[in-house]
């Protein structure tokens, strides 16, 4: 164990990877990935890391960095049969016991708010520049749950995903400017392309670039066809030659939540320094509200998308999850398809690719 920007965590490593987990919430980060001579870090770490900030936020903020499980997903701050979950869960807040072997770091949790057990493996192979998440939970009764990666924009980066068969702004209030924060974006408006999502004042906002609307906090969600095979999420940043991509089965986490956090939180411990991030947040959930709304009828939900699943102890619930780089060559651009071939991950924009060492079998296996 050791203290890294903050926060006692397990290290791993090998010729192209390197993590680090915290001890508290099971955060995954910092993370960096070697393509040919030069390293890349693409996920956040929050600004506050090495400051003492009030005993009123809770532990999830004061640790904020790169991608983290959570069970239930969301503020959770309406309860749910006598649940009061903290936000995004136990498995964001408390303390795992971790352990290391090899270049995979296992750590265990057992949930206090619902009793349960959920296993964290988190583990990086020789020549992949990509890690390998997997979340085993022994729980019972309905639940949201998802990723909540959070990427760091040092340059412009383009947006894509997989597909959109249903897309909309957060319906509610996002950030409330009498507390200090402020959102760009029509609440509860449709889409279908990224490109094109209504703002509002009455135009169009275009979500595939970001940074972008500074001085605004953000959340829309997109829901990924569940007959695919695959669903991914991807940016390409073409300045630093490089391209993100994450991928899962669409059966297991069903869309994806966007957080653009670019300034718009001017309340403690944020106060307007927290830009340039995107939250590329892999869930099956209620976009960000909690377990409650994810399993009481929803608009997601009567669209024909799953926003919680019943667990059982009996039938553990197995959350796959792969986060990788590769380089790209001059010119690329957005992601618009991935395919698998030979253990490797083809990124395709238009007649350029990228590829990366990657086994997508782990989804499945």
């Amino acid at each position: 164990m050791e203290r890294h920007l903050g926060q006692v965590c397990e290290h791993i490593a090998t010729d192209s990877a390197e993590a680090r987990v915290t001890q508290t919430g099971g955060h995954l980060g910092p993370v960096r990935f070697r393509l040919g001579d030069r390293w890349i870090e693409p996920f956040s770490v929050a600004p506050w890391h090495d400051e003492s900030i009030g005993p009123e936020n809770p532990p999830i903020i004061r640790v904020l960095r790169g991608d983290f499980f959570c069970l239930p997903f969301g503020g959770n701050s309406t309860p749910y049969n006598g649940e009061q979950h903290p936000v995004h869960g136990d498995t964001a807040n408390v303390d795992w016991a971790l352990a290391v072997n090899g270049a995979l770091i296992l750590s265990s949790l057992q949930t206090q708010t619902r009793p349960g057990k959920v296993r964290k493996e988190i583990a990086l192979r020789e020549g992949h520049s990509a890690v390998y998440s997997r979340h085993t939970v022994e729980m019972d009764g309905p639940m949201c749950f998802g990723h909540h990666a959070m990427l760091k924009f040092n340059s412009p980066g383009l947006v894509s995903v997989s597909s959109i068969a249903y897309g909309q702004v957060f319906p509610g209030q996002f950030e409330h400017p009498s507390q200090g924060g402020y959102s760009w974006l029509k609440p509860g408006a449709r889409f279908y392309s990224l490109g094109e999502v209504p703002a509002i004042d009455g135009g169009l906002a275009d979500l595939t670039r970001y940074p972008a609307r500074e001085g605004f906090e953000d959340l829309v969600m997109v829901c990924a066809d569940p007959s695919l095979d695959m669903a991914w999420t991807a940016v390409t940043f073409p300045e630093e030659g490089f391209v993100y991509f994450a991928i899962r089965d669409p059966k297991v986490l069903a869309s994806t939540v966007l957080w653009h956090s670019n300034g718009g939180r001017h309340y403690p411990p944020w106060n307007g320094r927290h830009r340039g991030v995107l939250g590329v947040e892999d869930v099956t959930a209620y976009f960000h509200c909690g377990l409650a709304e994810s399993v009481e009828p929803n608009p997601v939900q009567a669209a024909g998308f799953e926003t919680s699943k019943l667990l059982s102890q009996d039938h553990p619930l197995d959350v796959r999850y792969v986060m990788g780089v590769a380089a790209t060559p001059a010119g690329f651009g957005a992601v618009d398809s991935i395919a698998v071939e030979n253990s490797q991950v083809i990124l395709f924009s238009g007649n350029d690719r990228a590829t990366a060492k990657c086994d997508v079998g782990f989804l499945t296996a």
